[in-house]
């Protein structure tokens, strides 16, 4: 029986979940001179951006596997790069390989792009390229941005004026097409500008990633918006790989914190929020030990915060209806494969490091391909031809791995969180890990020979071991109705709760999921304007020593 503490601390915040939002958020809040601790209930810090050993003397990212879209102002103010963080640039496209042996590759070169396509196709292509460059701007604007109260005052009409005036800085010519990336099908949006299939399956993964639904559901595009507004080492729209995994990120982002004197705790949960006149005043951990701070931000998932660590009886009944109704499933199915050698594509034959093996591999050859695999897991529970995209870190940074031996990292789609017929995913990971490593045997024969070992992670295990509920890598589906002001309910969107004191820091907040650091940094701004607007009753700064604890 895991002994309790009657012991109390006291701190100026305390943050839920160590993940990159909730590290983010805390080191902020640290650099402003608070005294800051960060709850994970994990033995690491990262939630689903942490680098894990999956088989003896290989180890990978476990859930989230590609830095692209975290905000350079993290990096610089955190000084990521003084703390460890180094982000190596992948030098590869993305290679889609195609059931008949051939091939289509994305490059950041437009003409080589251009080349592989029919005329028509060429040219939508680059007015797609150019839109996306343009858009980009303006979701970066937007991404920064506090999301208004749509049931607040003149400030927030303000806020959402704001909003609006990025909107203008589109040329009238776009934002048609803005409106309709916005509200339609990415399948609709591709099939009327373009007819080359493995372009558009390509493509169509773009706005699928931990989103488990049809490319023809409507709204559907929006999250190829989401995935092009970032940038790595100062170029826009690059990907990269940080050295060691991308728990390296954390990594330097919890030794940044602790340089400013917060406080790491491992290895334990939260087991409630403590609440005292209608306001938040802490934490109490499930050893009983006592966090005392008049600010609690939260990382995690909306659902785990409102319905878990609160008394239902202290949420408005229409608000926690929408919280109850916050869904979250995206479908996902994550594998790390140790490998004895390279993937032998019969699409680019060879073992031999090549471009495509420092890039990304993708098996979805058309959209109807996307569509099957979207409706076999609704019915089915999981796609008998699964979405696959391969990352092979080890041809970047060989140090994550045995010499001369390799890792692909899978992310898979689709995969329903809950199987038909009252059905476990415990009964069936292998199974379904056969299944992906069978169908890669298809465009490339060696690779079910090489696999030395595995670690497969359902939707299930995603939620149990990372806290991903419903497997969801996003903390919530990215659809207009879970967006901007409704992120997560519109009572919560601006990053402050119903509960006075009581923040929100994760993906579940504005601007959403990817490994972004964005809804930390913006509630970090909110909790500091707050505590500025209230200095006329200020909380005086602790003095107490800092240390980190992995007390269990």
């Amino acid at each position: 029986m895991r002994a309790t503490s009657t012991t109390t601390e006291s701190f100026d915040a305390v943050v839920i979940g160590g993940g990159h939002n909730g590290l983010t958020c805390a080191g902020y809040l640290a650099r402003a001179g608070r005294k800051v601790a960060v709850v994970e209930r994990r033995h690491i810090v990262g939630g689903a951006c942490v680098t894990e050993e999956f088989h003896p003397g290989f180890r990978n990212s476990s859930c989230a596997y590609l830095v692209g879209l975290l905000a350079p102002e993290v990096i610089r103010d955190l000084e990521l790069g003084r703390h460890g963080l180094e982000i190596l640039e992948r030098q590869g496209g993305t290679l889609s390989v195609l059931p008949d042996g051939g091939h289509f590759e994305l490059l950041a070169d437009t003409e080589a792009v251009k080349a592989q396509l029919p005329s028509p196709d060429a040219a939508a292509y680059e007015e797609l390229s150019g839109l996306l460059d343009r858009t980009a701007m303006v979701m970066r604007a937007i991404a920064r941005e506090r999301a208004p109260d749509i049931a607040g005052g003149w400030g927030d009409m303000f806020q959402a004026l704001r909003a609006g005036r990025h909107l203008r800085r589109l040329p009238a010519s776009d934002r048609a097409d803005f409106a309709a990336l916005m509200f339609k099908s990415l399948g609709d949006f591709l099939d009327e500008r373009f007819e080359h299939e493995a372009f558009k399956g390509l493509y169509g993964v773009k706005g699928l990633v931990g989103n488990m639904t049809s490319p023809y559901a409507a709204g559907s595009a929006y999250v190829l918006l989401h995935h092009v507004f970032g940038e790595v080492n100062g170029k826009r729209g690059k990907w990269g790989q940080p050295r060691g995994g991308m728990g390296a990120i954390t990594q330097a982002m919890q030794r940044s914190l602790e340089a400013r004197g917060g406080t790491v705790y491992l290895g334990q949960a939260v087991r409630e929020i403590i609440v005292e006149k209608g306001r938040a005043g802490g934490v109490v951990l499930e050893d009983g030990r006592t966090l005392r701070a008049p600010t609690v931000a939260s990382g995690i998932n909306p659902k785990l915060l409102f319905l878990k660590l609160l008394d239902p009886g202290l949420l408005d009944t229409r608000f926690r209806r929408r919280i109850e109704a916050w869904r979250c499933r995206s479908g996902t199915f994550r594998m790390n494969v140790a490998l004895s050698e390279l993937p032998d594509f019969l699409a680019r034959p060879g073992i031999d490091v090549q471009r495509h093996h420092r890039g990304t591999i993708m098996i979805a050859p058309s959209l109807p391909y996307l569509e099957q695999a979207s409706d076999d897991a609704r019915r089915n529970g999981w796609s008998k031809k699964p979405v696959i995209s391969m990352c092979l870190p080890t041809t970047i940074d060989p140090s994550l791995a045995p010499e001369g031996r390799h890792i692909a990292g899978l992310f898979c789609q689709h995969f329903n969180p809950v199987l038909p017929e009252g059905r476990s995913w415990r009964d069936h990971r292998d199974e379904v890990a056969k299944l992906v490593i069978d169908t890669i045997g298809e465009y490339a024969p060696n690779f079910p020979g090489a696999v030395l070992g595995y670690r497969a992670l359902t939707p299930l295990d995603l939620e149990e071991e990372y806290g991903l509920v419903g497997g969801d890598i996003f903390h919530g589906e990215m659809h207009l109705d879970q967006l901007f002001s409704l992120r997560p309910a519109a009572e919560a969107a601006d990053y402050t709760t119903p509960l006075e004191g009581l923040f929100l820091c994760g993906s579940g907040a504005h601007p959403g999921g990817g490994v972004t650091g964005l809804p930390g940094w913006n509630a970090a701004r909110t909790i500091l304007g707050r505590r500025r607007r209230k200095r006329r009753h200020p909380i005086e700064p602790a003095t107490a020593s800092f240390r980190t604890s992995t007390n269990t």
